[in-house]
């Protein structure tokens, strides 16, 4: 490092400023805004470049984190993106919507702040757009083999991108109407604007990369045909079958998924769809199961509506503030955090139990909770705090059990484990030559940055099967190993 003393001399963390509430929920714009570069530079300078650097080895993808810490301090914005770039495809993507396991095993949060490692990613990703950097990378020469890449998710578009760059013709199947997977539908606007995704895509087109949207594998085309089309198939179809609930009650009108609720709604927000017929919160009081990020998104999605009120039920408990014993550093702890989101307004419920939706005329009128503590490794109601919260609309944000069983997953023969993920070996491949498995359809539902790394692994064990050899990074740790998933 240059400045071997930059953490003792800046101790603060500074983060960028948001928007101010009133103005952002008029919007749906991104809640944050640019940091001047003086401020990003001197929190690049507080990394403390550790002989072993624990930000580098918690993050799935091995990002170069202090080398390019060390030279956005010294102002070389350029180098720092090709570092940058060199382990991850989107950094922008992450930058934006990973929670940042590098931050908790930062060793200077040892014992102060850690540094902002996840707005200096962020920083580099942007500056590379601003000074026109993230020029197209086409292969000098084609191999003639051919890549189908099913969904188009981070796992899938990392696959296609490195596939594509290796020679590869690569074509990348999706059922919506766009590509992008969740980043596109799921995600609102005001956590990723859908600039950032398209930009992206225009160069993986410019590299090569065909894209098929409006296609439905296994429907429009089945999994006999993409096999006899292409020389090797990625499925990266994620995990996008959600949870529910039996409670009684769950028939009532006004009650539905969170990925029943986004997607129309973001379409709304960018002008793709027409609001008639859209769930709308305007006016109402929403209660929202699930206290994770899609529910912190369903949180902030009903306050720009206009919703009239807004509660975020938790079954856990609210975690401490700072880290606890039992969940030493370098791991990543749970601690308690505010979205930007939870900023907005609302209420958050924790250790909130649901036990039975209430209705009038065969629509939902409320949501009866009750205190929940965990006992002998169960949830136990506390007797004496049931309690009825007013709700004319009930959104379920309890997270997904794996992929959607769909015909394509019987025409290629792929199996699932008991937890209903496909079963994929060490190297992404299945029990079926040629077809291999990425991302939460074989993970199971987890960080947009594991998709990215799965991604770029499962494309250098392709690149082997099609070719005997790789030049590809195949990160085989970021499948194997299990720190932080």
């Amino acid at each position: 490092m240059v400045d071997n003393r930059g953490f003792l001399k800046v101790r603060q963390r500074e983060l960028p400023p948001r928007r101010p509430v009133p103005l952002r929920l008029m919007d749906w714009r991104e809640v944050y805004e640019r940091q001047d570069s003086a401020t990003l530079r001197r929190q690049a300078g507080r990394c403390m470049d550790c002989g072993i650097p624990f930000c580098h080895n918690a993050c799935p993808l091995g990002n170069l984190i202090p080398e390019w810490n060390d030279l956005v301090w010294r102002g070389d914005m350029h180098e720092a993106s090709e570092r940058l770039h060199a382990t991850n495809n989107f950094p922008e993507f992450t930058g934006k919507l990973c929670p940042a396991p590098c931050e908790s095993a930062c060793v200077l949060g040892i014992n102060q702040p850690a540094v902002t490692i996840k707005q200096v990613e962020e920083a580099i990703a942007e500056s590379a757009v601003d000074h026109g950097w993230l020029e197209p990378r086409p292969p000098e020469r084609l191999t003639g083999k051919t890549v189908a890449v099913v969904g188009s998710g981070p796992a899938g578009l990392a696959a296609a991108q490195q596939l594509t760059r290796a020679g590869h013709t690569v074509a990348v199947f999706e059922r919506a109407d766009k590509i992008g997977g969740l980043m596109r539908y799921g995600i609102p606007e005001f956590k990723m604007e859908r600039v950032v995704l398209d930009r992206r895509l225009a160069q993986m087109e410019a590299e090569g990369t065909r894209f098929r949207p409006g296609v439905d594998v296994g429907a429009d085309l089945t999994g006999d045909q993409l096999r006899d089309r292409y020389d090797a198939v990625v499925v990266a179809v994620g995990a996008t079958q959600w949870r529910d609930v039996d409670y009684p009650g769950r028939d009532l009108a006004g009650i539905h998924q969170a990925m029943e609720y986004l997607p129309p709604t973001n379409r709304v927000a960018v002008g793709e769809q027409d609001p008639e017929g859209l769930i709308d919160a305007a006016g109402l009081d929403v209660v929202i199961i699930g206290g994770g990020d899609t529910g912190s998104d369903c949180y902030g999605t009903a306050l720009r509506q206009g919703a009239k009120s807004v509660t975020q039920l938790d079954i856990y408990p609210q975690a401490a503030s700072e880290r606890v014993d039992d969940e030493p550093w370098p791991t990543m702890p749970k601690i308690f955090s505010v979205s930007s989101s939870h900023e907005e307004g609302g209420d958050r419920v924790f250790s909130a139990s649901t036990t039975e939706f209430l209705g009038e005329d065969g629509r939902v009128s409320g949501v009866q909770v009750v205190e929940a503590r965990k006992v002998d490794g169960r949830w136990t109601p506390v007797e004496g705090t049931e309690r009825v919260l007013p709700a004319q609309l009930v959104l379920l944000a309890i997270g997904f059990t794996g992929p959607e069983q769909s015909p394509l997953l019987g025409q290629l023969g792929l199996e699932a484990n008991e937890r209903t993920h496909l079963v994929r070996d060490a190297r992404y491949g299945t029990s079926v030559p040629g077809v291999f498995v990425a991302g939460d359809a074989g993970r199971g539902q987890s960080l947009i940055v594991w998709a990215i790394a799965e991604g770029r692994a499962c494309a250098a064990a392709v690149d082997t099967y099609l070719m005997g050899s790789t030049t590809l990074p195949f990160p085989i740790e970021a499948h194997a190993r299990p720190l932080m998933a």
